[in-house]
């Protein structure tokens, strides 16, 4: 069992950065793969970035080279740096967890998640 806990997101303008956490407890994180997700509103939920156990990343194309994703052990914490945010990047935010190899960008394919955060970028 893993409980995530997001937090970080707020309100920025258009080229701001947030940097979103997502505090894990229960089981060891490391042997999961871990992902963000981000939906809006009458949309299907999407992948963002994820980090399989092996600590390899995967980007989706639409935030490769402004996002970071990365996670600290001793902390058993994930982030999510976000930079030169667009206001398309404006939705809740995710985190999962999977016990699975590598990390699909699958929604359904993640056994745990956090209850978001809000992102809300203005032009």
């Amino acid at each position: 069992q893993v409980q995530l806990a997001e937090s970080g997101g707020g309100s920025v303008q258009s080229g701001g950065s947030l940097r979103l956490s997502c505090a894990a407890s229960g089981d060891s994180y490391s042997t999961y793969c871990m992902g963000w997700f981000r939906q809006v509103p009458g949309k299907e939920r999407e992948g963002v970035a994820s980090i399989n156990p092996d600590g390899t990343t995967d980007y989706a194309e639409s935030v490769r080279e402004r996002f970071t994703i990365s996670q600290e052990d001793a902390k058993n914490t994930l982030y999510l740096q976000m930079n030169r945010l667009k206001p398309e990047d404006t939705a809740m935010y995710y985190c999962a967890a999977g016990y699975l190899f590598t990390c699909p960008w699958t929604p359904s394919r993640y056994t745990y998640w956090g209850q978001g955060t809000q992102v809300t970028v203005s032009s």
